[in-house]
């Protein structure tokens, strides 16, 4: 097992092979990047092979012309870095918070929901009312919720025992849990199911949320 420290060690020289090469005007060799480090160019050259891999560095033809071997020149590859921090979260909360200043925000956060269900990857062959159900659980699963069918009142539903949007959603449950109700819906339309979502109870107890089925057509 690699010990993340030294992972977190070799990290942080490669970024400062990235950081000495974005930095620079030119090209720069092994030994160039070595001497501005204060480490030997082995230990160097070991980093510029994994950037080269990634894509994130390139080699460049030396200028010089003459005799002996002419050094390896590298510089960065003019891009975005990609290793920064990510703010996904950020972004789905401003795009909530955007959703539910629009008019009739539910039902544009239900639309939007489906439009990302009928991207779902659907059944070998059109699959009855039980197969629709088990492929949907498959799915939902995948996707963090944790899912669980039940019976109640003699109908059949779907416990959800973990949203993946969690702290979003007990923010923002008027747009978060109707997309999560036209993800299923879209989802189920797609594979022609004969079975759909008539509604999702949202936080119906603490730690549970209920997806109750009906068949295809019965929606509220």
């Amino acid at each position: 097992m690699a010990d993340p420290d030294t992972e977190q060690e070799s990290t942080g020289r490669r970024r400062a092979v990235l950081r000495i090469l974005r930095a620079s005007r030119t090209p720069l060799s092994i030994v160039a990047i070595a001497k501005k480090l204060s480490v030997h160019p082995n230990t160097v050259r070991f980093h510029l092979d994994t950037l080269v891999g990634e894509g994130r560095v390139e080699h460049v033809q030396p200028t010089r012309r003459g005799p002996g071997r002419p050094a390896l020149m590298f510089r960065a590859v003019p891009q975005m870095d990609r290793e920064g921090t990510r703010q996904y979260r950020l972004l789905a909360e401003i795009l909530a918070i955007g959703l539910a200043s629009e008019p009739d925000s539910a039902s544009r956060a239900v639309a939007a929901g489906r439009a990302w269900g009928e991207r779902l990857g659907s059944p070998a062959s059109e699959p009855d009312a039980e197969q629709s159900v088990a492929h949907l659980i498959d799915v939902l699963d995948d996707l963090g919720f944790e899912p669980e069918l039940r019976a109640a009142g003699g109908e059949q539903q779907l416990g959800l025992r973990h949203c993946p949007f969690l702290e979003l959603a007990e923010r923002q449950s008027s747009v978060i849990c109707p997309i999560h109700l036209g993800l299923m819906r879209g989802a189920l339309e797609t594979w022609a199911a004969p079975v759909t979502v008539e509604r999702l109870e949202a936080f119906a107890e603490p730690d549970l949320c209920l997806a109750h089925l009906a068949p295809a057509g019965v929606e509220r």
